[in-house]
């Protein structure tokens, strides 16, 4: 007879930080790709480019880490809020609490007695952790982290952003608006492809969504540039 171990492997512990770097490092790879292709169609040298590109760098890393920060810190207050509003209930009227949460367990397929018993046990044991888990949504691998969020999706966006420099830097002159492009849609495609895995998402999906509009905003800029000749 065969022993196995089953195994499960869930990954909704990765949302918080997975959303905040795949954000951020897709972000700073579009976006400095197609600051660069536009400085670049509008006839500006190299140096110009470079320094262009640097200064979006420092400029979106900050911009997204302090997004990050104001939006998952207004998550974080809603949740604080109920949580202390849950609180409040319980202590005000536990017997209506209880009601509330055997009707939850009802309605997901349990008969009244077994969910009248569910209900018990658990307010016995974390009333509060219950509620907050099986009526509003809130569990502690899904709770916001603004600190957490800000500095992957920073992380993340001044890494994305160093590759498109780094291809203006090692790319001839000449060709200059093609290496960046070429090379930037493959690192959109290995981003869409890891994050995808990572996620337990499809590969092929995630792949071509973002290289498309990682296309299009590079094909954009570059028309930008090159048809008003001046720095964008």
């Amino acid at each position: 007879m065969r022993n196995s171990r089953h195994r499960e492997r869930h990954r909704t512990d990765r949302i918080g930080w997975l959303r905040a770097t795949v954000l951020g490092a897709n972000d700073g790879i579009v976006s400095t790709a197609s600051l660069v292709i536009g400085v670049t169609a509008a006839a500006a040298g190299r140096g110009e480019v470079l320094i262009a590109g640097v200064a979006g760098l420092a400029a979106g890393a900050m911009s997204m880490a302090a997004g990050e920060y104001v939006s998952v810190s207004s998550q974080a207050d809603t949740e604080a809020a109920d949580r202390e509003r849950e609180r409040d209930e319980l202590a005000e009227d536990p017997e209506a609490e209880l009601a509330e949460l055997t009707a939850i367990y009802r309605n997901r397929g349990l008969d009244e007695q077994l969910a009248r018993q569910v209900a018990e046990q658990l307010t016995r044991s974390d009333a509060l952790g219950a509620h907050l888990r099986d009526e509003l949504g809130i569990s502690e691998a899904l709770s916001a982290r603004p600190i957490q969020a800000a500095l992957a999706s920073a992380a993340a966006f001044a890494a994305g952003a160093v590759l498109p420099l780094a291809a203006v830097v090692l790319a001839p002159e000449s060709l200059e608006i093609f290496t960046v492009a070429g090379t930037s849609l493959l690192f959109l495609a290995g981003l869409g492809a890891l994050s995808a895995s990572v996620g337990g998402a499809p590969v092929a999906r995630a792949t071509v969504r973002v290289t498309f509009w990682g296309a299009l905003a590079m094909l954009l800029t570059a028309a930008i540039g090159a048809a008003f000749g001046a720095v964008v």
